[in-house]
C-alpha cells in the first residue's frame, strides 16, 4: 500500500528533501521519475523531490474543491510577486501594471522576442547555458551569438561586448537573453556585474531579456539582483514564476515583467497570449510567492546542506572531477574532462546523443541520469550538470556510485563506436 505521504505538520517544521522515499517518489509519472528505469537515479532535469508546500496545496485543494478551474482572471499573482519582490529583494518600485501573463517562462521569452527583434535577427547568450535557449531562438526565426563565460564562469565583459557587436552588425534589433541566476553554473550575478551588461547593451542598442526563474533559489552567502532594478535596465524585460523554487513545473503560468521604457512594447504582446496559462497554474504560483515563504526558507536550508554534502562527496569520491560552490539554483556544474571520456560516443555511427561522454558513462556504469554538458552549448563538452535537489540519502548513494563508475572505467573504457 502506497504511504500517504508527509503531514502538513511536517511539511511545515522539516526539510522538504527528506519527506519522501525513493517508492513515494517512483510512483509519480512525471519525466524525472519516467524518463528512465527504476534503477536509475534520476538527477538531470529540474524537478525536486519535494512535497509540494502546504499553502499550495491548500490553495490547489480549494480550487478543486470549488470547481474553480476555469479562465485565469485578474493581477493576484503580479500583486504576490511584487510583494515576495520587495520582502527579498527590495524590489520596492516593482508595478503590477508593467506585467502580463504568460504560458511559462521560456514561452514568454519567445513573446518578448516577437515584439523586440525580427526575424533572422540575433539573440545573444552566454553559453554554456539552459539548452532550450537555443531551441527556442532556433523556432523564433532567430540567429544565435554566443558569449562564452569566462575562466572563473562568469559573465566575461570582452565577450558580451564583441558578440554584442557582432549582433548589431548582423540584424536590426538585436537582444540578450541573460540568465539571472545563471543555469547551469549556478553562479548569482552581482549588480556590478549586471550594470555592465546594461552599458553595454545600450551601447550597442542590444535589448536585454532576464530569465530569472530561479531568482527564489539563491542560497545563503549571495544576494539576488533582479535585473530591472539596474541603472540603464530601463528598457529590458524580466521572466519569472514559481516553478522551480516551489517545484511547479507542471502548472503552467509565468509573469513577463517590462521596465518602465519598455511598457509601450509589452502592451503590444498579443492578447491570446495570456489564455495560454492554466488557472490552476495561476493560483498555484500566486500561493507560492504570497504564503510560501517559510517553506522556501526551509527548502533553501536543505539546499545549502545539500551543496556542503555534495563537494565533501566528490572530494571522497571523484576527486579529479572540479566543481565550484553554486551560488543559487539546485544545480551543479561539474568539470569532467580529466576523466578522459569523449563526448562523441553515439549510439550508432554518426549520432551524437543527448546524453554522451561523461553523463553516458555514469548511466550506463553508475545508473545515474545526469545533465549531458554539451548540449548546454560552447564549453559544456566534458561536463555534466547534477540536480542535488533530493534528499542527502539520494545524494550520497548516486555520488558513491559515479565514483565506483570511474574506477571501472579506468579498469575497462566503455568501447567507442567507430563514427
Amino acid at each position: 500500500m502506497a504511504s500517504p505521504g508527509p503531514s502538513a505538520d511536517a511539511s511545515a517544521t522539516r526539510n522538504p528533501l527528506t519527506l519522501l522515499t525513493v517508492d513515494e517518489l517512483r510512483q509519480r509519472t512525471s519525466v524525472k521519475w519516467r524518463m528512465y528505469p527504476p534503477d536509475v537515479l534520476p538527477l538531470w532535469v529540474a524537478e525536486m523531490d519535494v512535497p509540494l508546500a502546504p499553502p499550495v496545496a491548500d490553495a490547489l485543494r480549494r480550487a478543486v474543491d470549488l470547481g474553480d478551474t476555469g479562465y485565469a482572471y485578474g493581477t493576484a499573482y503580479a500583486e504576490a510577486l511584487g510583494d515576495f519582490a520587495a520582502r527579498r529583494w527590495g524590489w520596492h518600485d516593482f508595478r503590477v501594471e508593467r506585467t502580463t501573463l504568460v504560458p511559462d517562462v521560456m514561452m514568454g521569452v519567445v513573446e518578448v522576442l516577437r515584439l523586440v527583434t525580427d526575424p533572422g535577427d540575433a539573440v545573444v547568450l552566454c553559453s554554456p547555458v539552459y539548452p532550450p535557449f537555443y531551441a527556442f531562438v532556433a523556432h523564433a526565426d532567430r540567429q544565435v551569438i554566443e558569449a562564452p563565460l569566462g575562466p572563473d564562469r562568469r559573465m566575461d565583459p570582452a565577450a558580451l561586448d564583441e558578440a554584442f557587436r557582432r549582433a548589431r552588425s548582423h540584424g536590426r534589433r538585436p537582444a540578450f537573453l541573460l540568465c539571472n541566476p545563471h543555469n547551469p553554473t549556478g553562479v548569482v550575478h552581482r549588480r556590478d556585474e549586471l550594470e555592465t551588461v546594461a552599458e553595454l547593451a545600450d551601447r550597442h542598442g542590444v535589448r536585454v531579456i532576464s530569465d530569472e526563474i530561479h531568482a527564489p533559489l539563491v542560497l545563503p552567502g549571495t544576494h539576488f539582483t533582479p535585473y530591472l532594478t539596474v541603472a540603464g535596465a530601463e528598457n529590458a524585460f524580466a521572466l519569472t514564476s514559481a516553478s522551480k523554487a516551489w517545484n511547479l513545473a507542471g502548472l503552467k503560468a509565468a509573469l513577463a515583467v517590462a521596465g518602465p521604457r519598455a511598457v509601450a512594447d509589452l502592451r503590444r504582446m498579443p492578447e491570446e497570449v495570456s489564455h495560454g496559462p492554466s488557472h490552476l497554474g495561476v493560483v498555484a504560483h500566486t500561493a507560492a510567492f504570497r504564503a510560501g515563504g517559510p517553506w522556501l526558507d526551509l527548502l533553501l536550508d536543505g539546499l545549502d546542506g545539500n551543496r556542503t554534502l555534495l563537494a565533501t562527496l566528490l572530494a571522497k569520491h571523484l576527486p579529479s572531477v572540479a566543481h565550484r560552490r553554486p551560488e543559487g539554483t539546485y544545480l551543479a556544474w561539474l568539470d569532467c574532462t580529466a576523466l578522459g571520456i569523449a563526448t562523441e560516443q553515439p549510439d550508432e555511427p554518426g549520432v551524437v546523443s543527448d546524453v554522451a561522454g561523461p553523463a553516458r558513462m555514469f548511466l550506463d556504469r553508475a545508473r545515474v541520469a545526469l545533465s549531458s554538458g554539451h548540449v548546454f552549448g560552447t564549453g559544456g563538452a566534458g561536463f555534466v550538470r547534477l540536480n542535488f535537489a533530493t534528499s542527502p540519502a539520494v545524494l550520497t548513494e548516486a555520488v558513491t556510485r559515479m565514483g565506483q563508475a570511474v574506477e571501472a572505467h579506468r579498469s575497462a573504457p566503455l568501447p567507442r563506436s567507430p563514427g
